[in-house]
């Protein structure tokens, strides 16, 4: 990534452009004597840096970016200008060249100025709250309607034009969960990220509200992690508000039994506080299953050993 001595015009009348002001050189960046850090990647990403921000020894200054998948390429000029001042890069993992621009991980971290740090986090996912459900896309498919995850129950019903058996065999999700810790820990070591994955058992139904959102407790978790890397005081805390509170899953009562969970089951979904019941995106991701057949297909090759594991074939 190479910045650019002329920043790109923008319109500082826009919500968007003031929502991330500093970023866009229309605010200015945060005074104070800590380091000035930017935490890249997803909304993961900017979760945990709202609790290294809001930290009670406020030992960090932060700047808030974009996501990287809303990032253009006017914004990766802007990117590269604020990295010549910053202190800390906190990065999820991303490849090169994400999206045809230079956003990878690697790739931002050569426009640092010397001397600064990099701290390298987890994408947290975790399947054992809710081991139906998976995530398949395509960029022609995009995602499905009511919300953006596949229920393998849903496919199976889709491809086979009945009803797979209502069960959840008790052995299988634990399986889901021992595998999903697992794979977790074999990322973070191929990624070379500060641990999270011994949270996830402990955190119980707070590890996440669905498979790629993670709960406060796993936030906080990780921004302790990222303060003991970077020599900081390790406080982090709850900030009494959930951080990633767009959407919940249902929570199978099954799933509270084998897993012995201290909570309480839901039977719906909860999208931005409103009640949507489960049935309901099951039919309308029904009726858009029938005419993405390709959806279809790849998730029953992708998941079937989950499908096989949860007694649903």
């Amino acid at each position: 990534m190479t910045s650019a001595s002329i920043r790109p015009r923008v319109d500082d009348s826009d919500g968007r452009v003031r929502h991330y002001g500093a970023f866009y050189g229309v605010d200015a960046l945060p005074e104070g004597d800590g380091p000035l850090v930017v935490v890249l990647g997803n909304c993961q990403a900017e979760a945990v840096r709202v609790l290294l921000d809001g930290s009670p020894s406020r030992g960090v200054r932060s700047v808030r970016v974009p996501p990287v998948f809303e990032m253009t390429e006017d914004d990766v000029v802007h990117l590269g200008l604020l990295l010549e001042r910053t202190d800390v890069l906190v990065g999820q993992p991303i490849k090169d060249d994400y999206r045809g621009m230079p956003l990878g991980t690697a790739q931002v971290a050569q426009a640092l100025a010397p001397g600064a740090q990099v701290v390298r986090i987890p994408v947290s996912f975790y399947a054992g709250l809710y081991p139906w459900q998976v995530l398949v896309r395509t960029p022609e498919s995009g995602d499905p309607p009511g919300v953006p995850y596949h229920d393998l129950r849903t496919v199976l019903e889709a491809a086979d034009g009945t009803r797979p058996p209502d069960r959840l065999d008790a052995d299988g999700i634990r399986e889901i969960s021992r595998a999903s810790v697992a794979e977790l820990r074999r990322r973070e070591d191929a990624a070379g990220t500060v641990r999270v994955s011994d949270v996830l058992l402990e955190a119980g139904a707070d590890a996440c509200h669905v498979v790629n959102h993670p709960g406060n407790t796993l936030l906080v978790a990780l921004a302790r992690r990222v303060q003991e890397q970077l020599g900081l005081p390790v406080d982090a805390q709850d900030p009494g508000r959930t951080l990633l509170s767009e959407l919940f899953a249902p929570l199978d009562p099954r799933v509270v039994d084998a897993l012995d969970l201290d909570a309480e089951p839901r039977t719906g979904w909860t999208r931005r506080g409103e009640h949507v019941p489960d049935d309901e995106v099951r039919e309308v991701q029904l009726a858009w299953l029938a005419d993405h057949p390709d959806i279809v297909r790849l998730t029953l090759e992708r998941h079937a050993g989950t499908a096989r594991l949860l007694g649903l074939r």
